[in-house]
């Protein structure tokens, strides 16, 4: 935007009333620019124009962009007032002082907004104004002339005023005479110089001196004039003025060149003799820089250098040049110097705006800096070409001249990169080039935009069963590669039920630190892991989160005894077993059956004989718990046998539990009920026992027809049913025995297998059979033989094969006997589980003379 203030006032108008119009005159915004013209010698506060209305701008957008004056040599001058917008004059403006006689005088300077960045460029013009009165350098001027000065000799007169434009000089007035007139002559620059023209030939004898004055009068209104005295004083006669061989000499000179250095020789001649031939040199009074920049040999017309050139202030110098006579004659001569200029100035780099830190989310081309940079040189030397040291996200554009800006050329990530080292360098096109350089330090600002990660995908921990509560198990750890307050981790549990109860009941999590406590006792028979979602979230807004699955583990501890399955132990009644005298040497009594809740080691049994009636009689196997005879049976051997038998685990310390067995070495019952009358249960008897004993052996008796009556119908109906399975050819339904507890270190049979067993009147021979699972063995009941079960295979018998699975004693089991009293198997002989032994190793003969095996209860209560 350019803003012209042209001065075509009146002369008849007052001062001030020319100011205030000159203040109204602003124009109109073209391309960031605006201009102004005011005129010199304002007083300081004088409005010089409404920025914020020439720039389109509102006052809060001057205030909150910080605008401000940011370069231009003379910015001293001016002063930018924000609150209202305007620019006013900060210092008196000497148009003379600050241009000299360069028209048109201006200078300029760019104003900066901020936030976004904005910058505009100002010009001021100083428009003279008829301050100055013509002005001669001396007060008298002095000539000498011969009386033979011939008719058109030419005598210059110094030069005056100081102003510029319509009020610099206009003409000269030459007080009446009739020897000289004035003739006035234009430099190429504008300026006027005049010269006193002879008319009339001299007369010394009339006239030796003569007085003159003379008047410069300027263009100003109203009109200013200065006076000079000119005193002329008439020679002798000296006919011939000195003559240069060239009326404008031209001298190009380095402006590095040293002081001394000679530039150019001036060469006049006088065509006169004598003294009078004799020629001096002088420079004419010279206003400016050049009076201090140049001097001459008055004898020899050599011209050198004696101050310091610059091209940058001054780029061409013009001096004048006098021979003069010793008869008073003088001629002039024109010498211009041209300074040729020299890469002799470095870039000037200003930063003018710089915003750090800048976010890491910041587009591509985000202005970061605006840099001021300047070469004084000209040409070449003065054009710059702008970079960027080393590889950085950055690239430098020109906007307005000599003005650059530096933007972003990518995205930023603070997490590779946190800060910048910028270096920009400015090198100009001289020959050497010059360059300087200057340094920024950026720092990226962070933003939430990584999530926290855990140091793991997944977490397992232990913790031993019985654990105190607040017992630490487990840290989880995750790192955000943010910054401050985005990195800062905390930890939450995720809501999930464990069993029904919310996981907060089991485990707590500390926030800060991710460590994860007990909230209570574990106990590992009812849990056996925990799996929970611990949520890591950062302090960002908004936040992120991540999660990771942990898994506790409870580890057991030996902290259950093992718990005896059978013989069950009552506190009112007494179980014993039955040992026929005729059993061999181990002979199966039974089988201690026992489970440890507890896992691994601390579940793995043995089975120790603690105490017996006789040691030397009866075994316990460590590992199976079977109870067997060691010898021989005999008729000395006691009816009564009490065996106390410890049961342990393998857990450290060891817990164990006690079972007692009371075995009963006879044939028959009334053999058992004599001598069991007699079984001292350890207080539990009174003086009622005769009567239990009778009730007793009667309900058994009941139970036991009873139990006979329905064996012999079920056998029967068997029998039938498998008559007619024989005649008819149907395929036959396979029957499975109940599933029995193990005999081996946990105590219970894998449930894939199936198997059947077969029992004899003799324990002892009794064996079980498993067969893999799947196999087709149907029980059927052989009615041609008493006590006898066949079995029958649709495929090849698994105890065939060479790899069958093992047969494996077992022992009577309480509720085996119980559905003997209450099945059709109350025989020991009938029953499906004791046949297989008995067909092997005994004759038919001693089958059916075999006594039956009977559970007798007797109650103590």
């Amino acid at each position: 935007m350019f803003v012209n203030v042209r001065w075509r006032l009146c002369c008849i108008l007052p001062w001030e009333v020319r100011f205030l119009l000159l203040l109204t005159l602003v124009g109109e915004r073209v391309e960031g620019q605006i201009r102004y013209s005011i005129p010199e010698e304002m007083k300081r506060g004088s409005v010089i124009g409404n920025i914020a209305q020439d720039l389109g701008l509102d006052l809060k957008r001057l205030r909150s962009g910080h605008a401000r004056i940011v370069s231009g040599e003379n910015i001293q001058y001016t002063e930018l007032k924000t609150d209202k917008g305007i620019l006013v004059v900060n210092e008196r403006i000497d148009r003379e002082q600050l241009c000299g006689d360069v028209t048109p005088c201006s200078f300029s300077f760019e104003i900066i907004l901020e936030n976004p960045i904005e910058l505009h460029r100002v010009t001021v013009e100083i428009l003279d104004i008829n301050d100055n009165t013509p002005f001669f350098p001396n007060k008298d001027v002095y000539f000498e002339m011969s009386e033979s000065a011939t008719v058109g000799a030419k005598f210059p007169v110094e030069s005056a005023d100081l102003d510029a434009g319509q009020n610099a000089l206009q003409h000269y007035v030459l007080s009446p005479n009739d020897n000289f007139i004035l003739k006035q002559h234009a430099n190429p620059d504008g300026s006027k110089y005049v010269e006193m023209v002879l008319q009339k030939p001299l007369d010394r004898e009339q006239h030796p001196h003569l007085s003159l004055k003379l008047i410069a009068v300027d263009g100003g209104t109203p009109q200013k004039s200065g006076t000079v005295n000119i005193d002329v004083t008439i020679l002798d006669a000296n006919d011939n003025a000195p003559v240069f061989s060239q009326s404008v000499y031209k001298e190009s000179v380095m402006e590095n060149t040293m002081k001394g250095t000679n530039v150019i020789t001036v060469n006049a001649t006088d065509a006169d003799s004598g003294s009078n031939g004799v020629i001096t040199y002088s420079l004419s009074k010279m206003k400016g820089s050049a009076a201090d920049i140049f001097s001459i040999d008055e004898n020899t017309g050599l011209i050198s250098v004696s101050g310091q050139l610059d091209y940058e202030k001054d780029r061409k110098y013009e001096v004048r040049v006098e021979a003069k006579d010793q008869g008073g004659l003088t001629g002039t001569s024109k010498v211009i110097f041209e300074v040729v200029d020299v890469n002799d100035n470095p870039p000037v780099i200003n930063i003018m705006s710089f915003s750090s830190p800048v976010s890491e989310d910041a587009h591509p081309g985000t202005t970061v800096a605006i840099l001021n940079i300047k070469d004084a040189d000209s040409e070449k030397n003065g054009q710059i070409r702008c970079s960027i040291d080393g590889t950085v996200p950055f690239k430098i554009e020109s906007s307005l001249t000599n003005y650059y800006n530096l933007v972003s050329d990518q995205h930023f990530d603070r997490e590779s990169v946190s800060e910048y080292n910028i270096t920009i360098t400015a090198r100009d096109f001289g020959s050497p080039p010059l360059s300087s350089s200057t340094k920024l330090h950026l720092k990226i600002s962070d933003v939430n935009d990584n999530a926290p990660v855990f140091d793991k995908n997944s977490y397992s921990a232990y913790i031993t069963e019985n654990n105190s509560p607040g017992f630490s198990i487990f840290a989880v750890s995750a790192r955000d590669s943010d910054w401050n307050q985005n990195a800062r981790v905390s930890y939450l549990l995720e809501d999930v039920q464990v069993n029904g109860s919310p996981v907060s009941s089991y485990v707590s999590l500390n926030s800060e630190t991710g460590v994860i406590s007990a909230v209570r006792s574990f106990d590992y028979e009812q849990i056996k892991e925990l799996q929970l979602v611990v949520k890591a979230q950062d302090g960002g807004s908004p936040p992120l989160t991540s999660n990771v699955t942990v898994k506790i583990l409870i580890q057991d501890q030996n902290d259950n005894p093992p718990q005896v399955l059978y013989p069950v132990q009552t506190g009112g009644s007494m179980v014993a077993e039955m040992v026929p005298r005729s059993a061999d040497v181990g002979y199966l009594v039974t089988k201690v059956v026992a489970v440890d809740v507890d896992s691994g080691q601390n579940a793995w049994l043995s089975y120790k004989l603690q105490k017996a009636t006789d040691r030397a009689l009866f075994e316990v196997g460590l590992q199976n718990g079977e109870i067997r005879t060691i010898r021989q049976v005999t008729d000395k051997d006691a009816v009564k046998q009490r065996l106390t038998v410890i049961v342990e685990d393998n857990g450290q310390p060891s817990r164990s539990a006690t079972v007692v067995v009371n075995v009963a070495v006879a044939d028959s019952f009334p053999e058992v009920l004599s001598e069991f009358t007699d079984f001292p249960h350890d207080k539990e008897y009174n003086d009622n026992l005769t009567f239990y004993l009778v009730l007793a052996l009667a309900v058994v008796s009941f139970l036991f027809i009873t139990c006979l009556v329905v064996i012999i119908s079920v056998k029967i109906y068997r029998w039938r049913q498998s008559r007619v399975l024989y005649q008819s050819n149907l395929p036959v339904i396979p029957y499975y025995p109940p599933r029995y507890s193990d005999t081996l270190g946990t105590g219970t049979l894998q449930h894939v297998y199936n198997y059947e067993v077969c029992r004899t009147t003799d324990s002892r021979k009794s064996d079980c059979k498993f067969g893999r699972a799947g196999s087709q063995n149907v029980l059927i009941m052989d009615p041609s033989s008493t006590g006898t079960m066949q079995r029958i295979q649709n495929e090849k018998s698994i105890l065939d094969e060479p790899d069958s699975p093992l047969e494996v004693r077992r022992p009577w089991f309480g509720s085996e006997k119980a559905a003997l009293r209450s099945g059709p198997y109350r025989d020991r002989r009938k029953h499906p589980v004791h046949r297989a032994e008995d067909r092997q190793r005994d004759s038919s003969r001693e089958r059916e003379n075999r006594p039956r095996a009977a559970l007798w209860r007797h109650n103590t209560m």
